[in-house]
């Protein structure tokens, strides 16, 4: 799977939107949040939609299916720094029978700092490829 379409600044394309403060410790000597610091307000936003839609990861997990990251991409427009309230806006896309992505937008008081999109894949305990749970395949049309 590769990344195609770079995702859309606007926030109203988006269908979840999950907020994260920016703690003093994600900040580096410049006084903004450090680039590896975006990647978990991704996931805790995917966490988040997750049990927003009723499927909670930790169950998806129990069922025996992971979702691997494959494929990561951040584009930083402007920096977060700390106290900043961020809304993260996702929404799923491409979701074949495997594989989806995931593209995001990050937000300050509307104001777009960074967007990003995520490529996962449906693996097993043993990390095999396995197909994605059914309820999935209407993640793109209905929310």
């Amino acid at each position: 799977m590769r990344i195609g379409d770079p995702p859309s600044l606007q926030p109203d394309d988006y269908s979840f939107t999950h907020q994260v403060r920016v703690r003093f410790s994600e900040t580096d000597a410049m006084g903004i949040v450090h680039h590896s610091r975006y990647l978990p307000y991704l996931e805790e936003t995917r966490v988040a939609y997750l049990r927003a839609i009723d499927h909670p990861y930790s169950e998806t997990r129990d069922q025996g299916t992971d979702f691997a990251i494959i494929e990561v991409w951040v584009g930083y427009m402007r920096p977060l720094r700390f106290d900043d309230v961020v809304d993260v806006h996702l929404r799923v896309i491409d979701i074949t029978r495997a594989t989806f992505q995931i593209h995001y937008v990050l937000t300050v008081s509307g104001e777009v700092r960074a967007s990003a999109v995520t490529a996962h894949s449906a693996v097993n305990r043993e990390g095999r490829p396995v197909r994605l749970p059914a309820w999935m395949a209407d993640l793109t049309t209905s929310r």
